[in-house]
């Protein structure tokens, strides 16, 4: 590949007209979007993809670089079919999307556990069960027991 084409678009910036994932290529970027999203790091992760994303084919030749690195790590398999993809630039598109699509979701889904936590507090109360919703309603009744009339 010539230094000209490395830093070129290839016509594919719109992801219609780009060669669908493989079923192996879409499992690799699921999981790793997947971990991006359990640790936290959306945020991160997306700023540093944008900002390297016309170096995608030097990032992915590093990749070669550090792979007997990474054996000791990761699958190899599935290291392969990442760094494959990320020789095309439409890939790390995708990736992006991935990450923004599995962070929606798990924000949807923390802010509906949230939501239902906050309606369960309510309903207890502040001290749970010892606030008035626990308590019988009407009159209190006397603690006195009954006399015996012996």
């Amino acid at each position: 590949m010539g230094f000209k084409k490395m830093f070129a678009s290839d016509g594919h910036d719109n992801l219609d007209q780009a060669a669908p994932l493989t079923e192996a290529e879409e499992r690799v970027l699921t999981k790793l979007a997947t971990k991006v999203i359990e640790w936290k790091m959306t945020v991160p992760a997306i700023l540093f993809i944008e900002s390297v994303k016309p170096l995608n084919f030097i990032g992915s030749q590093a990749l070669i670089f550090f792979e007997p690195f990474v054996q000791t790590l990761f699958n190899i398999k599935d290291y392969d079919t990442f760094r494959e993809m990320m020789e095309r630039r439409e890939n790390v598109e995708r990736l992006l999307l991935k990450i923004e699509e599995l962070d929606a979701l798990a924000l949807a889904k923390e802010k509906k556990t949230k939501k239902e936590r906050k309606e369960l507090r309510q309903d207890r109360g502040l001290f749970g069960r010892f606030s008035r919703k626990s308590r019988p309603k009407g009159p209190v009744p006397p603690n006195n027991p009954p006399a015996d009339n012996e």
